[in-house]
């Protein structure tokens, strides 16, 4: 039963919130009790330009702004997601349901990207050469793209947007947000932050929406780059669409992050890695740890002990201070979660623990799953070979360290993976032979630090650039080479040599 009226999500465009159209909203729920709490606009094709041309309107002036005058909005910015913690986490944990602990970890990883975009007039500088040829300098210089567009996942509404939108207002662009229908909320305080920190209007624009403003903002002829995450089909639909209407693209895709546990490994380190990396967020992340590979003779030990503790797992709505793991986002994610697990009972996978029909007291609406551990899974089957994204822990026995290689190197996504282990030659050779984009020693989730840039090979990536850090400054400028020399060293007469040093 309903506690209060949905309230009423629309988009922030250039400068103003705007309320959309009540022929086009879409409902958005409380995870934990199954009650709809808002009710979200979806934009329309009118909205979309409307959008674009308050980006493009904006972005000669905010292009002109001196690098460090950027910078000091930026810093303003920090100060107010500083003071502003609490209730962004707390937006978070209401609309996708993670709990509140976990929702304040996502803001404080966002911030650091902030943190590092306020350093942008050091990272924008060029390079210099004096005296290349005969009264000749050159030089090399980075400059904005124009408009960009986010298009950011359910799973972390404030930390995805900001590993994006820092480095793209930082470098001189202006920025469209298309934030997950699924928990909005939050990108209409990150715009509100913004406009406070003193961002000028159009810079920075939130548009709420489903594939109708996706597709529109893929092909609209004033959109210069994309920035995408989310599951890997709609990832290679975004870069191959975006990218034939001649647009920059960087689009992050799906996972099966493994954790190869060594026999050499502290087997209770490797446990609890793996409760909070398969665990952490109801399985809800991009980097969550979906397969452990047990090799050799710890498998029997480490299944043991996982069986023990994902069994006790405290889940219940997110704002409890006990709670280790809250609801998934949707009923349909709920269900469909439900379905592979059910596809691995079949496929003949050892359920060692079952997460379905788990009750959460006082919560009988929720999406609630509990924690669900498979033994003795094989890689022919579907819940090893596809992206669950929910509290599905997989284990995969080998015989040795070569074929726990060899089956990471094997599967079709290369985003993040991780190695438990007490020899550090084998942790060397890992590292240096694992066809995987982000790698962790003894580190269960090696996302990097804003300063590095986080993103991964195969079809967990389409496009060339990682997202923030360095290769953030790249993707979202581009560099001109400048070669001058003044007329009075200029030698008389046409030469028709390709110019060479001299």
């Amino acid at each position: 039963m309903m506690t209060s009226d949905p309230i009423s999500i629309g988009h922030f465009i250039q400068g103003r919130a705007l309320a959309g159209s009540p022929d086009r909203m879409g409902p958005v729920f409380n995870p934990a009790t199954g009650e709809v709490t808002g009710q979200v606009a979806l934009a329309s094709e009118t909205e979309v330009t409307a959008a674009v041309q308050a980006a493009r309107a904006a972005f000669p002036a905010w292009a002109g702004t001196s690098p460090l005058r950027r910078a000091r909005i930026l810093f303003r910015f920090k100060a107010l997601l500083e003071a502003h913690h609490e209730a962004l986490a707390a937006r978070i944990t209401a609309e996708h349901g993670k709990v509140l602990s976990d929702a304040r970890g996502e803001v404080l990883r966002g911030l650091e990207v902030v943190e590092y975009a306020c350093g942008i007039p050091e990272m924008l500088k060029g390079e210099y050469t004096e005296q290349i040829a005969a009264g000749v300098d050159g030089w090399t210089l980075r400059q904005p793209l124009g408009v960009c567009v986010g298009i950011t996942p359910f799973n972390f509404p404030v930390m995805v947007p900001l590993w994006m939108l820092p480095m793209a207002i930082a470098c001189g662009n202006t920025f469209i947000l298309k934030p997950s229908e699924r928990d909005p909320s939050p990108s209409l305080l990150l715009a509100q932050l913004l406009q406070e920190a003193g961002l000028p209007d159009g810079v920075f624009n939130v548009l709420q929406g489903d594939r109708t403003a996706v597709d529109a903002l893929l092909q609209h002829p004033e959109v210069d780059a994309v920035s995408f995450v989310g599951s890997t089909p709609i990832a290679r639909h975004v870069y191959t669409t975006a990218a034939a209407h001649g647009k920059r693209v960087q689009a992050l895709g799906g996972a099966k992050n493994h954790m190869v546990v060594m026999p050499d490994a502290d087997l209770a380190q490797a446990v609890d890695a793996l409760m909070g990396a398969a665990y952490g967020s109801a399985g809800e992340r991009c980097m969550a740890i979906s397969v452990a590979v047990a090799v050799g003779d710890v498998a029997d030990g480490l299944v043991e002990a996982l069986a023990t503790r994902v069994a006790a797992l405290k889940v219940t709505q997110g704002m409890d201070p006990a709670a280790e793991m809250g609801p998934v986002v949707t009923a349909e994610h709920r269900d469909r979660i439900l379905s592979y697990i059910a596809d691995g009972v079949a496929a003949g996978a050892h359920l060692r623990v079952d997460g379905r029909n788990m009750p959460v007291p006082g919560y009988p609406g929720g999406f609630f799953l509990g924690g669900t551990l498979f033994d003795r899974v094989t890689p022919a089957m579907r819940i090893y070979r596809e992206e669950i994204f929910g509290p599905v822990l997989c284990v995969v026995r080998v015989p040795d360290f070569a074929s726990a290689l060899a089956l990471v190197n094997d599967h079709e996504f290369g985003n993040g993976t991780a190695i438990f282990t007490r020899d550090g030659g084998i942790a060397r050779e890992y590292v240096a032979h694992v066809k995987v984009g982000m790698v962790g020693v003894n580190v269960p989730i090696p996302v990097p630090m804003a300063f590095h840039s986080f993103g991964g090979w195969k079809r967990s990536l389409f496009g060339d650039h990682h997202v923030h850090g360095p290769e953030g400054v790249r993707f979202y400028t581009r560099q001109k080479a400048v070669t001058q020399r003044w007329p009075a060293s200029i030698a008389a007469g046409a030469q028709f040599a390709m110019p060479t040093q001299s």
